[in-house]
């Protein structure tokens, strides 16, 4: 019995299935993405490209192949961190609100406010700092940093390397930072409406917990009583040769 309770059936590890999925034509699925506004404790890449090669090293606290560098800590320690007012600090110009913006309204701020200073500069602006944890039943537990403002459930659970056999895909929480606290809500990979969920594309700082199949359980009760049965069948074994010897 507890064997058949070990067992995962084939259907608890298919990912949104549906009917009207088929090798013909393909089933549109819409979703309107929520566009994340940067908040407090946000780092940013802010580049400054100028025909004045000595004017943008002035300004750019990072070196030239900024961007090549992908180590987080370097990404973190050149970057600038937007301080619990909302701002960021640049060379010369002074605090900059950035704050509850998108990348793209930060990025035409900062235009605006460096243009008295450079005329005719480039800037490119990156969130350096869009990091996810994943936790529970996968096979790579841990964080990961997302080079990608559009990364979906999908994604990051392929960074931690997929779910283990004994994850729940009906249970995965997703615990996302607000400004009033933590909003928590559960995910089901085999309901094809997440696909159109506002949950489904992840935000910056963003927890993933995989929960345990009532299986995991059930295998882990089996091995016990494996692992008693041949204690036990070990020590009977030793009495009764010792009974043979003893006659």
């Amino acid at each position: 019995m507890l064997s058949l309770g070990a067992c995962i059936p084939n259907k608890k590890l298919v990912y949104f299935p549906n009917p009207e999925f088929n090798t013909q034509v393909p089933t549109t699925v819409y979703n309107s993405r929520q566009t994340y506004k940067l908040q407090p404790r946000d780092v940013l890449s802010v580049r400054i490209k100028t025909l004045d090669e000595d004017t943008e090293k002035y300004f750019n606290i990072q070196p030239n192949n900024g961007f090549q560098q992908l180590d987080p800590a370097g990404l973190f320690i050149n970057g600038y961190s937007v301080n619990s007012r909302g701002t960021i600090t640049l060379p010369e110009v002074g605090e900059i609100q950035v704050s509850g913006y998108t990348l793209e309204e930060a990025e035409a701020i900062i235009r605006d406010a460096i243009s008295s200073y450079i005329t005719n500069a480039t800037i490119l602006v990156k969130l350096v700092s869009f990091k996810v944890t994943v936790l529970g039943e996968v096979n790579s537990p841990g964080y990961y940093y997302v080079f990608n403002e559009q990364a979906n459930v999908l994604e990051v659970l392929g960074l931690a390397g997929d779910l283990t056999d004994f994850g729940n895909r009906e249970n995965i929480t997703l615990i996302r930072q607000t400004k009033n606290g933590n909003d928590a809500i559960l995910l089901n990979l085999k309901d094809p409406k997440l696909l159109a969920s506002n949950f489904y594309f992840l935000q910056p700082n963003d927890v993933l917990y995989v929960q345990p199949l009532q299986a995991k359980q059930a295998r882990g009760n089996l091995n016990t009583l494996t692992i008693l049965g041949v204690l036990f069948g070990a020590i009977s074994s030793t009495i009764l040769v010792l009974n043979y010897l003893n006659d």
